[in-house]
């Protein structure tokens, strides 16, 4: 039988869901996955591709209608997250005819997985606001309570487990659920975006959950809707 549900608005989230454009270490690693480990890759630029990738995806988001209708951008503090959120979403030119201008939030909860790989390590705060005047570093530590603008999460020989990046996932979309935003983009990294998804996967059918949970390609966006079943 194929079945239809209802629910009411007051119950529903929309996310929508983002994996930054290809970066140098994407590059490096299909063709050597030690490259990951070099120092020369630390916090890893978008490549050209990339930004061209951002820039495809920028035209698709105005024409379809997005930009008008998300309210709130939430991005990892890494320098390929920040730029395709930006790149997508922004408005780092101040265009005078801009559509919108969702407020764009830069998260520890939402960067990349953490350790031993310098690509996943950021740079300080106070460098990236000079590169990103218009994203909102107030809240970034929310999750963590670290005050200093150093990296101080990220460790050199200690990488982050899938069980912790599934934790920090569920406390995420705890607190997204109670932001008064309805519509929502999330600018993050493949293997956390999954474990956001995992989240909810257990409520879908299994072909659904497959397809929703898979890896996502570079400057891929998925959109999801979140219901609160309490609510209805």
């Amino acid at each position: 039988m194929d079945t239809r549900f209802l629910y009411p608005l007051e119950s529903c989230k929309i996310i929508h869901l983002l994996r930054h454009g290809q970066a140098e270490h994407n590059v490096e690693a299909e063709k050597d996955r030690n490259a990951l480990l070099s120092p020369h890759l630390f916090d890893a630029p978008l490549t050209d591709h990339g930004h061209q990738q951002v820039e495809n995806l920028r035209e698709r988001v105005v024409s379809s209608g997005l930009l008008k209708r998300v309210e709130l951008v939430v991005t990892s503090p890494l320098l390929r997250t920040m730029q395709t959120a930006v790149g997508v979403f922004g408005n780092e030119d101040n265009q005078p005819n801009m559509i919108n201008k969702p407020s764009i939030l830069a998260l520890e909860v939402a960067r990349d997985r953490n350790g031993v790989r310098p690509p996943d390590m950021r740079r300080n705060v106070s460098e990236y606001q000079t590169i990103f005047p218009t994203i909102d570093f107030s809240q970034a530590y929310i999750f963590f309570h670290i005050e200093s603008e150093e990296d101080n999460l990220w460790r050199p020989d200690v990488r982050e487990s899938e069980e912790e990046i599934l934790a920090r996932g569920l406390e995420f979309m705890k607190w997204l659920w109670k932001r008064p935003e309805k519509e929502v983009a999330v600018v993050s990294h493949g293997i956390v975006l999954q474990h956001m998804l995992y989240v909810f996967a257990n409520d879908c059918d299994v072909s659904v959950r497959h397809e929703l949970c898979k890896r996502f390609a570079n400057c891929e966006i998925r959109t999801v809707v979140i219901v609160d079943k309490r609510l209805i």
